[in-house]
């Protein structure tokens, strides 16, 4: 039977990853498609000047993108180069050849995935985009087929490897935030600038994408609360633990009365919840659905080869409808038409809080923070202080009992003139189980 013909764009991590499984696995994947899959084309901005491995000997070298998606011996086109422009121009010109796309573009595809998914459907063209969240961990799939017929109410991720690994080292080691960010740079986990990863916004990204699937609805990522990690320092797990609890980055997801819940924040957790126990740079998404209540999935967040297989099942999926000539696979985004956005204010958000002070030490200032928490209609639980001989720079927590996210924000902005402290107070959810 003939082969699928395959054009890549792309060969940093994912791309390489994507090559190498599909030149490996080459048998496996036949005996189980019935054809083979073929790349006659690739193409990268520097691939005439560099060896790229595992590229097949007859295939097509580019630095022109446009070659391969208007090649006639390319059927199935891999976006692999990131970002939101030159990557939005090859999935566009794509879909209006009529030929099915698989990318691992989150930030693209949060923001512009319906728009694009339309456009290729009228041309009749699909876009799948699996890779695109939680590199090996098939969410997508799970969420859009696998407990489709479930209603979901919520679902709470650690969707960053590289923040993952920061906060877990910071626990294992009681290292400084900047040197074991240091150190993640040095072994591939952060990028140069990993503003990104270590501000939340990558999460983010896939938040937003998550969330349309799940719940049908139109989401942008600058609609979602987002908070980094910069700030976590090895005193709060140590605090943390104390409580019982650990921190981790994690994006959550629910349904309320005034909307959908939305934001990605370093978070209080229980040690006994599953998610605490997730190490290093691994990914883990908890789903809760009306019906089939909680599922979990876990696996590695990122890499070339986990991520390989994400766009490599994409392209199994696509050259098998392409060979059937079927066109009626479920959306990407699960629901055939998206709604229009209704979220909840973060105002609204409401839990037990974690608020960690740094303070030149002096009398009256349980006093003083506790008035101030009074007069914003919040009760404290408990005052924590572990031994400190910095008396200049001496760190304590307060745990509050339920509040609303905007008591506590007028509570922290009547703190900020407080001449006491050394920095502005650190606020962070302090969840009883997620």
């Amino acid at each position: 039977m003939a082969s699928v013909r395959i054009g890549i764009i792309g060969t940093g991590n994912v791309g390489s990853g994507t090559l190498e499984i599909l030149d490996k696995q080459a048998g496996e994947l036949e005996a189980k498609l019935g054809f083979r899959l073929e790349v006659t084309a690739v193409s990268s901005r520097n691939i005439l000047t560099k060896q790229v491995a595992h590229c097949p000997a007859g295939a097509r070298l580019t630095e022109r993108w446009q070659e391969v998606v208007e090649a006639e011996d390319v059927d199935l086109v891999c976006e692999l180069i990131g970002g939101t422009s030159t990557a939005r121009e090859i999935i566009e010109a794509a879909g209006r050849a009529g030929k099915p796309v698989i990318t691992a573009n989150k930030e693209l595809m949060a923001l512009a995935g319906e728009e694009l998914q339309n456009l290729a459907a009228s041309h009749g063209a699909t876009i799948h985009m699996e890779a695109s969240v939680a590199g090996g961990i098939p969410i997508h799939t799970v969420l859009r087929e696998g407990i489709a017929a479930d209603s979901i109410q919520g679902f709470f991720g650690i969707l960053n490897g590289t923040s993952n690994y920061i906060l877990t080292e910071i626990e294992a080691h009681g290292t400084a935030f900047g040197e074991v960010l240091a150190e993640a740079q040095r072994l591939g986990y952060a990028e140069a600038d990993p503003t990104a990863d270590i501000e939340g916004y990558d999460a983010r990204s896939k938040l937003a994408l998550l969330a349309q699937i799940a719940f049908g609805e139109r989401v942008q990522p600058a609609q979602i609360y987002c908070e980094g990690i910069s700030r976590i320092t090895p005193f709060d797990f140590q605090y943390a633990h104390t409580l019982g609890h650990t921190l981790r980055l994690i994006a959550a997801a629910r349904r309320t009365a005034q909307g959908l819940a939305l934001s990605v924040r370093p978070t209080l957790i229980p040690k006994t919840t599953i998610l605490a126990s997730v190490q290093g740079a691994y990914n883990a998404i908890w789903v809760r659905g009306a019906a089939g209540q909680d599922t979990f999935y876990y696996g590695r967040g990122a890499g070339p080869l986990p991520t390989g297989v994400a766009v490599v099942s994409d392209l199994m999926r696509a050259a098998r409808d392409l060979r059937a000539g079927g066109q009626a696979r479920v959306s990407p985004f699960s629901f055939r038409t998206l709604r229009p956005s209704r979220l909840a204010p973060i105002e609204d958000f409401q839990s037990g809080y974690y608020l960690r002070f740094r303070v030149k030490d002096s009398t009256g200032i349980i006093a003083t923070l506790g008035k101030i928490l009074a007069d914003n209609g919040i009760s404290i639980d408990a005052v924590l202080q572990l031994p400190s001989e910095d008396k200049a720079n001496l760190p304590f927590v307060i745990t509050v009992e339920p509040a609303r996210e905007a008591a506590v924000r007028s509570a922290l902005a009547a703190m900020q003139a407080l001449d006491f402290l050394v920095e502005r107070p650190l606020a962070l959810p302090l969840e009883k189980g997620v």
